[in-house]
């Protein structure tokens, strides 16, 4: 990945950049033996798989940081990361770049809403004053110490205060230094379309793909093809994970063992591979006390 270009470099590409979902570092592992190079750290993601609960604010900012850590620690992709509302205000922003940044993330996405905030395709939700983010983005470009960390802009207005004022916010989003605009749950082709007719000349846009949510659901070649930049996978794979461990989970209460679930499954030998179990064993006897044990001449 050293030689890999920029994700702002990447962005400047006409190929639209996939980023599956992820909340663990087992996830960033899958991602990057699937071929992918960036991966969207979902802070939806880990409420549902550390905590089980909804995304309805509920994970902090040391929460993220530390599975954030944990991933970079294991894998070179460019993570994406979520940080919510930055939470906080902008002091927290600042805070939130400087330990997200450090802790390898390529990206940093931060929102308008309010604090609890709450899931882009959930109702109830509610804002900050269009100038308090224009703070927030702007105390997060001055926070980052390194110009290739983006920031992510993303304005949940379209179910707050309709179309055209989401339209109005993610212009001022733009004016403040926005690296990305991600102008969430658009409800219509059309919509995508006018937000891509609008800013896509100007700036990279992001795209949200959530399985039951409210924008039409679309490949990642159809939305290169309307002009968007980067599209997320959010929720993905915690979502095919829980439908298995479901399916797993009957198997093992009808039949009292693993046998007719075996072919759905890694065996050992094969989690291992997938954990690079052997490559870790050989550096560790690498560093053996005995092979650096002084004789006597």
């Amino acid at each position: 990945m050293t030689n890999e270009p920029s994700l702002n470099d990447q962005l400047s590409g006409e190929t639209i950049i996939v980023a599956p979902g992820i909340f663990d570092a087992l996830g960033a592992v899958l991602v990057e033996r699937a071929g992918f190079h960036t991966a969207y750290l979902s802070g939806a993601s880990i409420a549902y798989t550390q905590f089980g609960r909804p995304d309805i604010g509920l994970v902090s900012m040391s929460e993220v940081a530390d599975t954030l850590s944990a991933i970079t620690e294991r894998s070179a992709l460019r993570i994406v990361v979520d940080a919510d509302t930055g939470f906080g205000n902008a002091l927290n922003v600042i805070r939130t770049v400087r330990l997200f940044e450090s802790c390898g993330a390529a990206a940093i996405q931060l929102e308008d809403q309010t604090l609890p905030k709450r899931c882009g395709h959930l109702a109830g939700k509610m804002l900050v004053p269009t100038a308090e983010m224009v703070g927030k983005i702007k105390a997060a470009l001055d926070a980052r110490r390194r110009p290739e960390t983006l920031i992510i802009a993303r304005t949940d207005c379209i179910a707050v205060e309709g179309f055209d004022a989401a339209l109005l916010r993610a212009e001022r989003y733009l004016e403040a230094g926005a690296d990305v605009l991600f102008v969430e749950a658009p409800q219509s082709e059309d919509q995508m379309r006018a937000i891509v007719a609008r800013f896509a000349a100007r700036i990279p846009l992001l795209a949200n793909m959530v399985e039951g949510g409210r924008t039409p659901r679309k490949s990642a070649a159809e939305l290169q093809a309307i002009g968007y930049s980067l599209v997320i996978f959010p929720g993905g794979m915690v979502r095919a994970l829980a439908r298995t461990a479901q399916a797993y989970l009957a198997s093992l209460k009808e039949h009292g063992s693993t046998l007719p679930f075996r072919d759905n499954m890694l065996d050992f030998d094969g989690l291992n591979e997938l954990l690079g179990t052997d490559e870790m064993l050989a550096l560790g006897a690498d560093y053996d006390a005995r092979n650096f044990e002084q004789t006597d001449d």
